[in-house]
């Protein structure tokens, strides 16, 4: 049964789950969600998942939101990347989701797609320097290490990298964490991997 999810190129959310299903060879198919006009915020969509987000991913008669309960699941099912079983990735999840992708996400969105005249300098400021504490604390833990947790990529890695791809600015620069570039691109060898412009549908050019 192919999978649908619900997804946009420019969300770091939604790639964390794309990319999880790419690795682990899931059967799935995206569905573009047109968020920059407003679809997320739409009652169609919003009665597919009411905390008007993506991603979402419908297979069968089964709906799935955010982005570690989809990993998760794809996880399990295949069995071909550790999941949340495992404490040490469910520890590097939950880190992500509070200190990294959270902040990562907010100053990407702040800074590339605000009209740059209501871009709250002070606030991204404010959480560029907290990035730079969660870089430095992802930098640290990979060095002498190839993966998050364990000894294969785990669901830990794809939710940690879910937006450390992207070109646009937001003070991440790979250049400056040599153990999060080394394994970044050791990440981007796997078998199936796609930048996020490429795995799903949706970019800053589609819309310029």
């Amino acid at each position: 049964m192919t999978a649908t999810l619900y997804c946009f190129g420019e969300s770091g959310n939604a790639y964390k789950a794309a990319l999880t299903m790419a690795l682990c060879g899931y059967d799935w198919q995206p569905r573009f969600v047109d968020f920059f006009n407003g679809e997320t915020r739409g009652p169609d969509f919003r009665a597919l998942n009411p905390m008007g987000e993506v991603p979402v991913m419908v297979e069968g008669d089964r709906t799935f939101t955010q982005s570690g309960t989809i990993q998760a699941h794809v996880a399990h099912a295949t069995g071909r990347m550790a999941g949340v079983e495992d404490m040490e990735v469910l520890r590097w999840v939950l880190w992500d989701n509070h200190k990294l992708s959270s902040q990562a996400g907010t100053v990407r969105f702040l800074s590339n797609f605000l009209p740059e005249a209501k871009r709250p300098g002070p606030v991204i400021d404010f959480l560029k320097a907290r990035l730079n504490s969660a870089y430095k604390v992802l930098d640290a833990h990979l060095d002498g290490r190839e993966w998050i947790a364990g000894q294969a990529p785990s669901i830990a890695d794809c939710a940690c990298a879910g937006y450390l791809y992207y070109p646009e600015p937001f003070g991440f620069v790979r250049a400056d964490w040599p153990n999060i570039d080394t394994w970044l691109a050791r990440l981007s060898e796997q078998p199936g991997w796609k930048h996020p412009y490429d795995l799903m549908p949706g970019s800053p050019a589609d819309r310029q």
